[in-house]
């Protein structure tokens, strides 16, 4: 049964009456979420997760795409943050490759600039050495010309070389999810809690409203996980007025490769304010970002970047490759995303706000909020340990392996192509060999110059609770994000997949392409220019 028809056949039960009694009810539907719902599965728990939006509708489809350490904690002192991440980081690298794959990184050092090759050096090794890998090296301007066609070297003194890693984050929740299905879980996206339900002045369950239909159904659970991420405090606040959670917001450009070839990350400091600028190749596009500042917009309305970001990245860019300058006309399209941090007792600076993650209990409501992509089934850890008094006794698991191996190799999946195949892989993990399957020809070549394919769309149509068009375009694939005109070249087939896998006729085909364009227009590109 697809994910689409298991969705479906779940409110109605809902509505019959059934399936209204859980062990744990988890609300988000992002990688925090997600986490949470693989790890209740796994220790036995009869779990659901509700998103009001799409799956990692908000920050998680919405981050840097890194999986990393954090050097920047470490350079601050935080060498718990920094571990934890970093090995996290090389099990998400065993566990999902193809999905989440090493890359390299350049540090650019600037003369007379903190830190300084000596400085960065020592970092690097503390660095590697929680990480159990040696992967760090100086290299001269030549060597970073080499790598970085273009790049002004007159005010530098090299580089440092390391690894970190990159996800398509969107997908990493997804994949999380699925394993979670899989093994007894259940998600809806597009259900929104309208209240907590109380009993003797304890959390005993919450009223549900399903956003396509507009009702209401009661469910009940001893435990409700609030791991809303930047919403948490609106939904904690029903029982404490505590204010905890700092919404910061991060903005990002894309550009073709064609105009910035870069197949390596390199990060430079800011001539505004020294922050670091990231300029990195995804999803067959180059990435520049990211900003960082208080984000005081209503989160309900999506995250876009402001004029002001717009240039801060472009004068970043600039000062990089001064040779080709960079215009708002060479981009293809932005995002912004909201990051929960938990907020200090003093206004800091927002670049200098931790960035580990906490939990309250609050008669029965278990709220986790912060912390970093990477560690993401740590602090679900952390929030089910929170919650242990409420649920029943787990039963026994033999592993603690988030993703299950797939069951072919990449090269016998994809003969011409394993590259591919090992993403296919990292990405679906078995479903992988029915995507292709279910495929014809056409479908599997590659569009423009992503490796997204048709087929993965119309799987992602059958199979994975698609609801709108933006839905399928900027989070189970990023096309909507990496493609010209938001995707404007694949609407005809899109059209065909959506009529005939979800029923659409031709009004709503329309009634869908408008509303994504707007969506597209107005947090994906630029406001208040049109493309």
């Amino acid at each position: 049964m697809s994910q689409n028809s298991s969705r479906d056949s779940l409110l109605t039960a809902m509505r019959n009456g059934q399936s209204l009694d859980w062990d744990m009810i988890i609300v988000g539907g992002g990688i925090t979420g997600a986490g949470v719902l693989r790890e209740a599965v796994r220790r036995g728990y009869r779990a659901l997760l509700l998103e009001q939006q799409d799956f990692s509708w908000g920050t998680s489809s919405r981050s840097s795409k890194m999986v990393h350490g954090g050097l920047r904690y470490l350079a601050a002192g935080d060498i718990s943050l920094t571990k934890d991440s970093l090995q996290e980081r090389e099990r998400l690298l065993k566990e999902a490759p193809g999905l989440v794959d090493r890359i390299a990184f350049y540090f650019a050092l600037g003369k007379g600039n903190f830190p300084g090759r000596l400085a960065m050096s020592v970092i690097l090794t503390i660095y590697d050495f929680l990480a159990h890998i040696r992967d760090h090296r100086y290299c001269n301007n030549k060597a970073l010309e080499q790598h970085f066609p273009g790049v002004e070297t007159k005010n530098l003194k090299g580089a440092c070389y390391y690894t970190d890693a990159m996800v398509d984050d969107s997908r990493l929740v997804l994949r999380v999810l699925q394993e979670s299905m899989v093994h007894g879980g259940q998600a809806l996206n597009y259900c929104k809690v309208r209240e907590l339900l109380m009993t003797d002045n304890q959390v005993s369950g919450l009223m549900l409203e399903d956003v396509e239909r507009g009702d209401t159904i009661n469910l009940h659970a001893p435990v409700v996980i609030n791991a809303t991420g930047a919403w948490a405090d609106n939904l904690r606040n029903q029982l404490n007025p505590e204010k905890r959670v700092r919404p910061l917001r991060g903005s990002h450009l894309i550009i073709p490769k064609s105009f910035c070839p870069v197949s390596d990350v390199l990060t430079t400091l800011h001539p505004q304010d020294k922050r670091g600028v990231y300029i990195y190749p995804w999803e067959g596009t180059t990435v520049i970002g990211t900003t960082d500042l208080d984000h005081h917009e209503d989160l309900d309305i999506e995250a876009s970047i402001s004029p002001e970001e717009t240039q801060y990245l472009l004068d970043g860019y600039n000062a990089v490759f001064p040779g080709t300058p960079l215009s708002r006309d060479q981009v293809i399209s932005t995002w912004a995303g909201v990051r929960p941090v938990i907020g200090s007792e003093n206004a800091k600076d927002p670049s200098k706000e931790r960035r580990d993650h906490a939990t309250w209990s609050d008669n029965g409501l278990i709220t986790v909020s912060g912390g970093k992509l990477t560690t993401f089934r740590l602090i679900a850890l952390d929030a089910l340990q929170a919650a242990a008094n409420k649920l029943p006794a787990a039963t026994a698991f033999d592993s603690d392996q988030v993703f299950t191996a797939p069951t072919i190799e990449a090269a016998a999946l994809a003969p011409d192509n394993p590259a591919w195949g090992q993403r296919l892989l990292g990405r679906y993990g078995d479903s992988a060999q029915a995507i292709l399957a279910e495929a014809s020809a056409a479908e599997k070549r590659p569009i423009g110059d992503t490796e997204f394919c048709l087929a993965e769309c119309r799987w992602a149509v059958r199979h994975e609770q698609v609801q709108h068009l933006d839905d399928l375009l900027l989070r189970r694939t990023r096309l909507g994000m990496c493609l010209a005109n938001g995707g404007a070249e694949i609407f005809a087939p899109l059209k065909d997949i959506c009529i005939t896998e979800l029923g659409w006729d031709e009004q709503h085909w329309q009634s869908e392409l408008t509303r994504y364009q707007d969506i597209w227009q107005r947090f994906y590109y630029f406001p208040d220019q049109k493309k």
